[in-house]
Formats: structure tokens, C-alpha cells, sequence
């Protein structure tokens, strides 16, 4: 997996991981919060998951918190 990392990555507001992780277990993944805030390649792999579920609400969210991030997702 490959992911670009922006220079100018910003923190997410902790409303952001919470209601993160609420989609994510909608779905049937864990999200470690702590994890998520403080490791990019984690955040990554979360976001990526997250990007592919058949949720639209979920989809969304990994795309915002990705560009929030800095981050670049793999092509869907």
C-alpha cells in the first residue's frame, strides 16, 4: 500500500475520530483511537478500508479525514 503524507497534515478534532470509529464499527471494523491519532500508516490502512465500504456515510468520512490528514488514498 502506498501513501503520500502532506507536509501540512493537520489533527482531527476528536468528534472526527469518534464519529470515525462509530461508522467503522457500523461496519464491522475496530478502530483504536489513540492508535489512529498518533500513527499515519495506521490512520492509512483505517482510511482505506473505510474508503472501500459498501457504507456512503462511511465512504464519505474516510475521503474527508483523509484530505483533513494530508493524506492520499489508493485509487477505488
Amino acid at each position: 500500500m502506498t501513501a503520500a503524507i502532506s507536509p501540512q497534515r493537520r489533527t482531527l478534532s476528536l468528534v472526527e475520530i469518534i464519529d470515525f470509529k462509530w461508522l467503522m464499527a457500523g461496519d464491522g471494523h475496530h478502530v483504536h483511537v489513540e492508535h489512529l491519532q498518533n500513527d499515519p500508516e495506521y490512520a492509512c490502512r483505517c482510511l482505506t478500508v473505510a474508503a472501500a465500504s459498501r457504507i456512503g456515510a462511511l465512504r464519505d468520512t474516510a475521503r474527508r479525514l483523509a484530505r483533513t490528514l494530508g493524506l492520499t488514498l489508493p485509487a477505488a
